[in-house]
C-alpha cells in the first residue's frame, strides 16, 4: 500500500499543496489558493515599501488548499498520509503575545498592519538594518560573520526593531516574534505557546544570527545596546534549533479534522522556500540551485571540512544544516528578477488604462498576456554587441552580494534608436548579470559553482531568458521538471521526519525531481557578455558611489 506526504509551500501571493507518493516519488496532485486579503491589496503600502500579510490569510488558505486536494485524488488517499512539512517566504516574522498568538489574530489588533506578518520584501526597516550592521561590526564578536557581514532590512531583527519603535501598542503587547515557517509548524502541532515553541535551523541561522559558535543567539546586551525596545526579546527565543529532517511534533486532532488528515501524523520542522527547493533539486557541492520567481534565492552547500573557516562576505548566511544535515548551507539571491520584468510590463501597459471602450476586455487581457512573450521573441533577434544598453537589476534594492536596499536601478547607453525590445533585452541581461555577481562572489571565496539548477516559473516559461542566463553565466543550466519544487522539498523532508527514510539523501533518491530541460552557453556570445558584465559592474560602482 502506498504512503504519502504533503508539502505546503507558502509563497508571496498564494499557498500550494503537493501530495507525493513516497514509494515512487510520483506527484499525485497539487492545488493552489491565493491569500484573500493580500489579493485585495490590504495592509500594504507599496509606495512606502510596506508589505504585510494577515495570519488569518495563511489559516484560511491552508484549510482550503488541502481540502481542495482531496477532490483531486481517490478518497482513501488522505488516510495514508504519514507526514507534512512547510516552507514559506522569509524572513517573514510576526509579533506574538505571551500565549504565542500572533497579535493580528486578537480583536484589538485585527486591522493593525504592524501586528501582522512582515513579508520578506517589506523594506521599511532600512535604518534599523544599518544600525544592526554597525553594532555587529564594531562588537568584540562579529555576530554577522556567518551572515555575509551585512544585516538586511528583509530580516527578522531589523523588522522587529522597526515595528517596536513605530507602534507603542504592539510593543506593549508583544512578548516575542516568530518566523512564518516556524509558526505554521507549531500551529499544526499545538506548540505555539512560548514554553513549547521551537525553531528550525534554517530561519534561525540565516536571519536571526543564530550560530553554534556563540551557543545560539547573541546576548541580550548586544540588542539592548542598539535600542532598549529590544531588551529581553532574545531571551524569549529557544536556542535549540532543529534541522528540517527532524519531527517537530504531530498533527493535533483539531487540525486533523479541519484538514481531512489522520490525527498524529508527523510534522517536520519548517524552512524557507528556496532551501526546500534545493532539497528537491538534489543540491550538492559545486551546484547552485536558483529559485527564479519574483525575486531569486540561490542555495548551494559545502562540506564543512572543505569550507573551513571561510566566511563568505555579502551573502545571506552560511549555516550548518540549514539545507541538509551535515553540510553548510549557503544562501544568496536577488531582490528582483521576475519583479523587474513585471515592472517593465506595467510601464508599457500604462496607456491601456485609457483604452477601455476602445478595446474589449478580451483584447486588453490578450495584450497583457502577450506583451512579454512578444518582447522576448523580438529581443532574441537582436545582435549582441559591447556597445549595447546596460542596465542594473536593483529596481527593488540589492539583496546580494552586499545587501543595500537604498540602491536603485539605472540604465546607460540609451540612444534614439532604442525601442521596447532593446530595453527589454537590457533588463533581461541585467537580471542575468545580477546572478553572475553572486556566483563570482562565491567563486572568489573558494566556493565552487560548476553548474546551476533552476526552479520556478521563469525557468520553464522563457527560453529567451534562460539562454541569456546560460550565455552570461558561461555554465550549463538544468531546469527541474517539478512545477512545485519547493513543496516537493518539503514533502521529502516530511518523509524523513516521519521515519520513512533513514536520511535526506535516501529520500532524495526516490522523491527528488528529474531534470526536464537543459541549456548550454553559446560560445559566440560568452565573450561579448563578459565585456558587458564589466560595464554592469562599472555602472553599479557609479550608483553605489551615490549617483
Amino acid at each position: 500500500m502506498s504512503s504519502y506526504t504533503l508539502g505546503l509551500d507558502f509563497g508571496s501571493d498564494s499557498v500550494r499543496a503537493l501530495l507525493v507518493d513516497i514509494k515512487t516519488g510520483q506527484e499525485l496532485a497539487s492545488t493552489m489558493v491565493n491569500y484573500p486579503r493580500w489579493a485585495q491589496g490590504l495592509f500594504c503600502q507599496p509606495e512606502n515599501d510596506q508589505y504585510r500579510q494577515h495570519p488569518q490569510d495563511y489559516i484560511d488558505s491552508l484549510i482550503k488548499v488541502i481540502n481542495d486536494l482531496w477532490h483531486e485524488v481517490p478518497a482513501e488517499v488522505a488516510n495514508n498520509v504519514v507526514g507534512m512539512s512547510f516552507d514559506t517566504t522569509g524572513s517573514t516574522p510576526v509579533a506574538v503575545n505571551k500565549d504565542g498568538i500572533p497579535l493580528a489574530l486578537t480583536s484589538e489588533f485585527a486591522e493593525n498592519p504592524n501586528a501582522m506578518f512582515v513579508l520578506w520584501k517589506d523594506h521599511t526597516a532600512i535604518k534599523e538594518a544599518n544600525e544592526l550592521t554597525q553594532a555587529a561590526n564594531s562588537a568584540a564578536i562579529n555576530y554577522l560573520s556567518h551572515m555575509g557581514g551585512i544585516y538586511s532590512s528583509e530580516w527578522y531583527w531589523a523588522k522587529a526593531l522597526h515595528v517596536l519603535r513605530e507602534d507603542e501598542q504592539v510593543r506593549q503587547a508583544a512578548y516575542s516574534w516568530v518566523e512564518h515557517c516556524d509558526w505554521m509548524t507549531a500551529l499544526m502541532c499545538g506548540t505555539t505557546h512560548p514554553s513549547k515553541f521551537q525553531m528550525g535551523r534554517c530561519a534561525a541561522g540565516h536571519k536571526l544570527m543564530w550560530n553554534e559558535q556563540w551557543n545560539g543567539f547573541p546576548p541580550n546586551s548586544f540588542f539592548a545596546a542598539i535600542d532598549p525596545v529590544l531588551d529581553g526579546l532574545v531571551d524569549t527565543l529557544n536556542p535549540a534549533t532543529q534541522t528540517s529532517d527532524v519531527c517537530a511534533g504531530h498533527l493535533t486532532p483539531e487540525w486533523a479534522e479541519q484538514l481531512g488528515l489522520p490525527s498524529g501524523i508527523a510534522v517536520g520542522f519548517g524552512a524557507f522556500d528556496c532551501h526546500m527547493g534545493a532539497v528537491a533539486a538534489n543540491v550538492r557541492p559545486g551546484v547552485l540551485t536558483k529559485v527564479m520567481g519574483t525575486s531569486t534565492c540561490d542555495i548551494t552547500v559545502a562540506n564543512p571540512a572543505e569550507l573551513g573557516d571561510t566566511c563568505v562576505p555579502g551573502i545571506c548566511g552560511q549555516v550548518d544544516g540549514s539545507v541538509v544535515p551535515g553540510m553548510i548551507g549557503l544562501e544568496a539571491g536577488q531582490s528582483a528578477f521576475g519583479d523587474l520584468y513585471a515592472w517593465y510590463k506595467k510601464v508599457l501597459l500604462w496607456p491601456t488604462r485609457y483604452m477601455q471602450g476602445l478595446l474589449s476586455d478580451e483584447q486588453l487581457a490578450e495584450l497583457d498576456k502577450r506583451i512579454l512573450i512578444d518582447l522576448s521573441a523580438e529581443a532574441a533577434k537582436l545582435p549582441i554587441s559591447e556597445s549595447d544598453i546596460v542596465s542594473l537589476d536593483w529596481v527593488n534594492g540589492r539583496r546580494t552580494p552586499d545587501a543595500d536596499q537604498n540602491v536603485a536601478m539605472a540604465i546607460s547607453g540609451i540612444k534614439m534608436g532604442a525601442n521596447a525590445p532593446h530595453l527589454f533585452k537590457a533588463i533581461v541581461e541585467a537580471t542575468a548579470f545580477g546572478a553572475k555577481a553572486i556566483t563570482e562572489r562565491f567563486k572568489s571565496q573558494g566556493v565552487p559553482i560548476e553548474s546551476i539548477v533552476t526552479i520556478g516559473g521563469i525557468s520553464k516559461k522563457s527560453d529567451y531568458v534562460m539562454q541569456t542566463c546560460a550565455d552570461v553565466w558561461d555554465c550549463p543550466i538544468e531546469v527541474l521538471e517539478s512545477d512545485q519544487s519547493c513543496a516537493l522539498g518539503a514533502a521529502i523532508m516530511a518523509a524523513v521526519a516521519a521515519g520513512e527514510f533513514a536520511s535526506v539523501e535516501e529520500a532524495q533518491q526516490v522523491m527528488a525531481s528529474p531534470v526536464c530541460k537543459s541549456y548550454q552557453p553559446n560560445p559566440e556570445n560568452v565573450g561579448t557578455y563578459q565585456a558587458l558584465y564589466k560595464k554592469y559592474v562599472a555602472l553599479g560602482d557609479v550608483v553605489d558611489g551615490g549617483l
